[in-house]
């Protein structure tokens, strides 16, 4: 898996994101939450990832587009290590629950943790 987050690889669907939020499962790594669910998608693709950053915390669009950028940068370079022996499809929702603003340093570490919680909840099951 290339550390590249094409077009393809993005969550964009309405009707995939509702039903991953009332279906779909969650693991959390503060201040990250990570929801996803086992779905299929059309072609080759093993994983879509939405980020989402809430209003109520960061007013300004500015801020709120920050931290999506390092959530995004952040997933881009971590995916390739984490995802490569996955089997089955899966759509994902990264959400940035915490209340200050973080430093790239953090929410790469963070996102590792993350990724690790994800491996261990479904490879329990």
């Amino acid at each position: 898996m290339p550390a590249t987050y094409p077009k393809k690889e993005k969550l964009k669907s309405k009707k995939r994101i509702d039903l991953l939020f009332s279906e779909g499962q969650s693991v959390s790594a503060f201040p990250l939450r990570l929801v996803y669910m086992p779905t299929t998608f059309e072609g080759s693709v093993i994983a879509k990832t939405g980020v989402s950053v809430s209003k109520r915390n960061f007013k300004t669009a500015v801020d709120r587009n920050h931290i999506k950028r390092l959530l995004r940068e952040a997933y881009r370079l971590n995916k390739a290590d984490f995802f490569n022996n996955l089997t089955t499809q899966h759509a994902f929702m990264i959400l940035y629950i915490g209340k200050d603003k973080p430093t790239f340093a953090q929410v790469e570490t963070r996102m590792k943790n993350l990724f690790e919680k994800f491996l261990d909840k479904i490879s329990k099951k």
